[in-house]
């Protein structure tokens, strides 16, 4: 049995992996890899030829390309995920660098101290 990271990075990878076989029969480049910082992500490249990565936020069950709200769509339904993410890479990708999606847990903290 491994530990719960070892866990989450094979939920991860088992999730995209799915992902990517959706994405390639629709015709979208996308290539299972692993980033700088250990974490497992599809390369997407869009219409333009240009890259995103699509990682998997485990805690919210969401498949996730940046940081607006219309860059995320949830891992829960795999054929409606890989029509919003072939969409959105048939679009392009928004200009600019490829946002992150993180918790500020201190907005978190000041909300319940109100």
């Amino acid at each position: 049995m491994g530990t719960v990271k070892e866990n989450q990075h094979a939920y991860q990878t088992d999730l995209l992996t799915a992902l990517r076989g959706q994405l390639v029969s629709r015709e979208i480049i996308a290539v299972l890899v692993v980033d700088q910082k250990d974490r497992p992500c599809l390369d997407v490249t869009d219409s333009a030829f240009i890259s995103r990565r699509v990682y998997v936020h485990i805690a919210f069950q969401w498949f996730y390309w940046g940081d607006q709200p219309d860059e995320r769509t949830s891992c829960l339904r795999l054929f409606q995920a890989a029509d919003v993410i072939a969409e959105a890479a048939q679009k392009g990708w928004r200009e600019g660098e490829q946002g992150e999606l993180g918790l500020d847990f201190s907005k978190i903290v000041d909300a319940y101290r109100a």
